[in-house]
């Protein structure tokens, strides 16, 4: 299937809905116990239905991830798909940054990168040489375009201040029950200022793709979806946001798929922001920085 594409005044363009890569291998640390052939094959399906934006980061099984991704992509155009990946604060020094792109790039075995983030802020290492860093990867072809993850609009401001390259997007924990975006008023800034946001976790690792819930239930019945196609929906139907999740099983991929090509009402968006039950303003996993 063709997986439509939101795209920015400034001409950069993303797919609404992407593969995250996060327990790929395993979590921090490599699990030997992983089955890696299972997450390889999940990719390689995903793609060939259509899925073209793969997100994975040095940071995930010590950079195992990012060797799973390769081996999955393997035979596939290139040029077709939307590689990203992140470095972690601990490397965000000149030489650290540059040596982390170096590194994911072998990892992953292609020559470019079409979307590097800043995993987190690190207020301990200067955010000028940082970005002097991305700049130089960016101005050297490695990297497409440059991003972030889990930064305030503060702290996006002043990564914007020290770069001669407009970032592109902000990944963050945003989905119904998650909603520091909104409250901290950084969904209207990317709103304002032409950025995407790249919302992780949309089904809240299984939460959101039960029933049970009155106000998602009475919408599933609506548009003859799932929770989960509704809890993923209610993100991509919004300006300037898209999603990713990893989907290991065939079934819980095909049910993703079905949020895609249509368009939730706008009423319907904005009763569930509103009226959505326990909702919570600040993340519990990674708290914007």
């Amino acid at each position: 299937m063709t997986i439509p594409h939101k795209k920015l005044k400034s001409g950069f363009s993303l797919p609404v809905f992407g593969f995250g890569t996060w327990r790929f291998g395993g979590d921090f640390r490599r699990d030997l116990n992983n089955n890696d052939a299972e997450q390889i094959d999940a990719l390689k399906t995903a793609i060939n239905y259509g899925i073209t934006h793969i997100d994975t980061a040095e940071r995930y099984a010590a950079g195992f991830a990012e060797q799973l991704v390769s081996k999955a992509i393997f035979g596939f155009d290139r040029k077709k798909l939307f590689i990203v990946s992140k470095v972690w604060p601990t490397n965000f020094r000149y030489d650290d940054v540059l040596r982390s792109a170096h590194n994911s790039l072998k990892r992953l075995k292609v020559s470019y990168l079409d979307l590097y983030l800043l995993h987190k802020p690190d207020l301990s290492i200067p955010i000028r040489q940082t970005m002097k860093a991305m700049d130089k990867l960016k101005e050297d072809g490695l990297i497409k375009n440059i991003g972030v993850s889990n930064f305030s609009v503060n702290s996006f401001k002043s990564a914007q201040s020290l770069t001669r390259n407009k970032i592109v997007v902000n990944q963050v924990h945003y989905n119904l029950i998650f909603r520091e975006p909104e409250k901290s008023g950084l969904l209207d800034y990317c709103r304002k200022n032409d950025v995407l946001l790249i919302a992780w976790r949309p089904v809240e690792k299984g939460i959101l793709s039960v029933k049970g819930i009155k106000i998602i239930d009475e919408v599933c019945r609506k548009y003859n979806k799932t929770a989960a196609q509704i809890a993923i929906n209610w993100l991509i139907s919004q300006k300037n946001v898209v999603t990713l999740a990893k989907m290991v099983s065939q079934k819980h991929l095909h049910e993703n798929l079905g949020a895609l090509n249509w368009q939730m009402d706008n009423s319907d968006i904005e009763k569930l922001r509103r009226s959505f039950p326990g909702q919570k303003s600040v993340s519990a996993a990674v708290p914007l920085g």
